[in-house]
């Protein structure tokens, strides 16, 4: 491969999850393995993957649950799920979600691997982050933290930038309150939820010099980055 592919790799038998990160290290891919759903969320928040690889049976957020998360972060990252189960409603129920490929207990690590590599072709290999984002009149530099204008640029905290780069990639939809404080703070105590209305305030004022941009409020949801253009 031109260009290491980066797997999201969460399963909650360690056994099981530690013989399928050391056999795709082995085949040339970078593996990043997560022990439950929600742990799963909050890598794939922090940094891109090419690649996600979820078993089902997941405690704290089920594979299905996380993979609709995920769709909501990134719509084209491949999905293959693993699962014990082998009834039909459950592959039906995977596919729906958007999952790219579905692998029944048990496995050999050859066809997984050969899987991995059928998904990422039909792909056409893997999406890249996006890592400028244009707003109005505004650029935001996704890596380096820094919003973009005309009269002044601004370099943001992580937690600014983690939190106006979820709103970025899901523009003019809605981003749930739950999903966002889990993606950026890995719980949605109320605690960290006051602290999610100062960052979005702080947000509001970075972008005030282009009124055509707006973070709408949706009450008892989330909120939904705007633009007019």
């Amino acid at each position: 491969m031109e260009k290491e592919v980066k797997i999201l790799l969460v399963e909650d038998d360690l056994n099981l999850g530690f013989v399928i990160q050391d056999n795709l290290k082995h085949a040339g891919f970078k593996v990043h393995l997560s022990q439950d759903g929600k742990e799963g969320l909050n890598a794939f928040a922090k940094e891109p993957f090419d690649l996600c690889v979820f078993d089902i049976m997941l405690p704290k957020k089920d594979g299905f649950s996380l993979a609709e998360d995920v769709r909501k972060m990134n719509p084209h990252v491949p999905i293959i799920f693993l699962t014990a189960k082998s009834q039909s409603e459950d592959k039906i129920r995977g596919f729906k979600i958007g999952g790219d490929d579905y692998i029944t207990k048990p496995f050999s690590m050859d066809e997984l691997q050969l899987r991995i590599e059928a998904v990422l072709k039909r792909m056409g290999g893997f999406q890249p982050s996006k890592d400028i984002h244009q707003l109005g009149d505004y650029k935001f530099d996704v890596n380096n933290y820094i919003l973009s204008h005309a009269t002044k640029d601004k370099k943001l905290t992580k937690k600014e930038a983690d939190i106006l780069k979820v709103l970025c990639e899901q523009k003019g939809k809605v981003v749930e309150r739950e999903l966002l404080l889990n993606m950026v703070w890995g719980d949605d105590s109320y605690f960290n939820g006051r602290s999610l209305d100062v960052f979005i305030t702080k947000l509001r004022k970075y972008l005030s010099e282009d009124d055509r941009i707006t973070i709408k409020n949706i009450h008892g949801v989330g909120f939904s980055l705007e633009t007019e253009i």
